[in-house]
């Protein structure tokens, strides 16, 4: 999957947090959490926001996106 979200998980550690936080905080559930570290599931955008507005951070902090080589190619997959 081209999106990658080991910046989230970084900026997790920075903080001193643990995602058990942010379940218990009712931030995020421990599906979308899965999907996040395995990469392979699509996450909402609402709980994009929601982490951003618990973390105070931009979307950008917590992932990034990493081309398939198709697109590196110029090539658009649908």
């Amino acid at each position: 999957m081209p999106l990658c979200y080991d910046k989230f998980f970084l900026l997790l550690k920075q903080r001193g947090l643990k995602k058990y936080d942010l379940r218990k905080d009712k931030v995020i559930g421990m599906s979308a959490l899965e999907s996040m570290r395995t990469g392979k599931r699509h996450i909402d955008t609402r709980t994009i926001e929601n982490l951003c507005a618990y973390l105070h951070c931009q979307p950008g902090d917590l992932m990034e996106y990493i081309p398939d080589e198709e697109t590196d190619k110029g090539e658009t997959s649908q």
